[in-house]
């Protein structure tokens, strides 16, 4: 390996990591929140790259018919809750939420021909049709068992992710899509050459994090999360609706995860079920941070990103177990140098 070559790798590793990172940093954000591992993290990756896909080529994406399914249910559930409770009060924002806004977005994309669209509008279409999603499957799979223990919502989970990339094969079928790149550009930096792609990917994940960073700080609702996240019980007995943070968390999770997939659709081909690989690789960069420590879950991300990458030229036919093995030395370290405390919930 000469140094041109090992430049080029860190420059892969490096884009690959910066997308881990913010997966990382959105598994991480929904267990400290809500103590669930959240294994369909990836799913949000295919259906956000996926639905941007079928825009391009001129399909309606199954998404869209996926918001308006999963919308009606919610409706149904919290209406007849609101309904029980007397709390009638919340029913104008069950319906604008669940009804009227996946019926706003069904009509824009049937009606303004998405494929003709913008790049721009077509990924803010493209979010806004997926992010969504994250709090009606926290509605529908944990909300009802939000107080189970860990290995509880661990399985659900698991059964959500089976769930979602069944779905994810109906809508979109076994064919991989790529989109259109964000940009064309090629700059020569020295020995290496730096593609568009790569600088938005770059780009627009560090500009992400700093959102993130800025919202958890400077916001209220990013405050009630931290707050939440630091002690449960403390935050309901100071008024935080841990409803409202679970629903919050997972919708920052969806909006990361789609807008990640976006990001890596065109330099990589997206199949219904590539999200579940990229999301365990960001869940590698979360086990780094003890699922408790964003900017250690960020720094896994990168190194997982970089051990990929370095991997991949000196065996490529193990790169994913040598990737995964990280898991090992950080759990038998942590196992090794943390006090057992029993789960309070």
């Amino acid at each position: 390996m000469d140094l041109q070559i090992a430049l080029l790798l860190g420059q892969d590793g490096i884009t690959n990591g910066a997308i881990y990172a913010l997966l990382s940093l959105a598994l991480v954000l929904v267990f400290t929140v809500t103590r669930v591992i959240f294994i369909p993290q990836g799913e949000f990756v295919a259906f956000g790259a996926l639905t941007l896909a079928s825009f391009q080529v001129g399909k309606t994406p199954g998404t869209l018919w996926l918001l308006i399914g999963a919308g009606l249910v919610v409706a149904v559930l919290d209406l007849t809750q609101a309904a029980r409770s007397g709390m009638r009060g919340k029913i104008p924002r069950i319906i604008g939420w669940n009804l009227l806004y996946p019926a706003a977005a069904a009509a824009v994309v049937l009606l303004m021909k998405p494929q003709e669209m913008s790049l721009p509008a077509q990924v803010a279409l493209s979010l806004a049709l997926v992010a969504p999603l994250g709090p009606m499957v926290y509605r529908l799979a944990y909300q009802p068992l939000a107080e189970a223990s860990v290995l509880v919502l661990l399985i659900i989970s698991v059964a959500v992710h089976l769930a979602l990339v069944g779905l994810g094969l109906v809508f979109f079928g076994a064919e991989g899509s790529r989109t259109t790149a964000f940009s064309e550009a090629r700059f020569d930096l020295g020995m290496v050459t730096v593609n568009g792609q790569t600088l938005w990917v770059l780009g627009a994940s560090l500009l992400l994090i700093v959102v993130l960073f800025l919202f958890f700080e400077r916001t209220l609702h990013g405050k009630a999360l931290r707050a939440t996240a630091m002690n449960r019980t403390g935050a309901r007995l100071m008024g935080i609706s841990t409803l409202m943070a679970g629903k919050l968390s997972f919708l920052l999770a969806a909006l990361i995860g789609a807008f990640s997939g976006i990001l890596i659709a065109p330099i990589t081909t997206i199949y219904y079920d590539t999200g579940f690989l990229i999301g365990l690789k960001g869940f590698v960069g979360a086990i780094v941070g003890g699922l408790a420590s964003y900017p250690i879950a960020a720094a896994g991300a990168i190194l997982v990103g970089l051990l990929e990458a370095f991997s991949s030229f000196w065996a490529s036919a193990f790169k994913e177990v040598i990737v995964f093995t990280l898991i090992i030395p950080v759990l038998i370290w942590r196992s090794l140098t943390t006090r057992h405390v029993e789960e309070d919930e």
